[in-house]
Formats: structure tokens, sequence, C-alpha cells
């Protein structure tokens, strides 16, 4: 009971900063969506030009539903714009446009966070879904016959978990880099003066302390399910 409700007292602050986070990035938008920028380009336009004024010819800039559900899929070679940024001239939907090609970039140039980040999807998405099960078999194996590499199976089972918050935490260089990325091209293409930049910044800095605060919640559920089995396998091995 004691152990719950200190994971309470540390995860409720962390759940409050992913609250805050969220209307954050709603309302810095939404200031900055009212802004026109002085070159009046449209997210799709701003996308286009910067990707073709570094010899990017073979990514699709498509619009899908939503608001903020903008995302880049190099495995389709798909920038998808949502409705509130596609075909909008505002400071706030070319900064988000110029971030996602910034992810564009990033796979260009041979980002190395971004490479890991890619390459942890796939195995990340597999060890969320065996970590539960293989702990369970590892206690088991512990419990019931004493199986020596039961306790290694436990180990097993919580590194897999624990992909998903190594996961997170490389995303937090990726989209502070794809920011930086952003933020440089919007002034190098003319889409952007440099007091227009400043808007375009906090939107895109309002955006970052959602994954930011997407990787400390990751991180207190890890450590709360490790210390819950790691005491489970304790207790099956005094038993």
């Amino acid at each position: 009971m004691y152990s719950y409700l200190l994971f309470l007292l540390v995860l409720i602050p962390f759940l409050a900063l992913s609250a805050w986070a969220s209307a954050k990035v709603n309302t810095t938008y939404a200031k900055y969506d009212r802004v026109p920028n002085r070159a009046m380009m449209t997210g799709y336009d701003t996308a286009v030009r910067l990707m073709h004024n570094r010899g990017v010819t073979d990514i699709a800039v498509n619009r899908v539903g939503g608001r903020l559900t903008d995302h880049y899929n190099p495995s389709r070679k798909q920038v998808n714009l949502s409705q509130s940024t596609f075909g909008s001239a505002s400071v706030a939907a070319v900064a988000v446009a110029a971030h996602e090609i910034g992810h564009v970039m990033q796979k260009k140039k041979g980002y190395v966070p971004y490479k890991i980040r890619n390459i942890l999807v796939p195995i990340t998405n597999i060890g969320s879904r065996l970590a539960l099960p293989v702990i369970l078999v590892g206690i088991l194996l512990t419990a019931l016959w004493e199986l020596p590499y039961g306790e290694w199976t436990v180990y097993a089972g919580i590194g897999l978990y624990g992909l998903s918050t190594l996961f997170m935490l490389v995303t937090l260089p990726v989209e502070f880099n794809a920011s930086r990325r952003a933020k440089k091209m919007l002034v190098e293409d003319g889409i952007l003066s440099e007091d227009e930049v400043r808007g375009a910044s906090k939107v895109l800095s309002a955006a970052a302390m959602t994954y930011v605060a997407s990787m400390l919640i990751s991180l207190v559920y890890f450590l709360r399910f490790a210390l819950v089995f790691l005491s489970l396998l304790g207790r099956s091995r005094r038993d």
C-alpha cells in the first residue's frame, strides 16, 4: 500500500505536467494560428518549398483529418499535414509543417538519433506485447520449478517493457532537432522573418514539452513495473 501511494505521489505531478503541456500546445497554436505570416505561405506551400530547395523530390505532401495530427511517414514517403496546417497561412501552420520537413531532412542526412528511433519502433511494439507474458513465465519457472534461468527471464521481460521508455527518451533529441532545423529553414528560405520565428519557436517549444512529459510518465511507469515484478520474483525465491 505504501509503495503504491509513493508511486501516485511521484506520478501525479507528471500527469499534471502532461495536462499542462497539452493545454499549452493547444493555446499556443491557437494564438499563432490567428497570426498570418507575411509571405502568405500555407503549410502545404512551406513543406513543398523547403523540400524542393533541398533537393527532396520523392516525398508527397498530403492532407489528413484532425487538428495537430501532422506526421511524417518515411515508409510511405509522405508528409501528412492536418486540416489545421495544410491550407493555413499562419505562423503556427508553417512552423508545424517545417517541423515535419525537419524529420524528412533528418532521414536524408542520416541523423543518428532518428535512425535509432526508427529501429526501435517495431522492437518496441513487439516488446510491449511480450513483456508481461515473459515476466510471468519467468516467475513461474522460479516459483514452481526453481529453474536458474527463470530469474533472467524476468529481467528480460522487464527489459522488453523498458524499450518503450527508451523509445520515448530517444524521441526527445529527434523532436528538438527537427524543431531547430525547422526554424533555420524557415529563415533561410524567407518564409518567416526573424520576429515571426519567435512565434514559431513558441509553438514548437510547447509541442516539445508534451514529449518531455510523456517520457517522464513512461519512466515512472517503468520503474513501478520493474519494482513490482522484482518484488514478486524475490517472494517466489523465498517461498
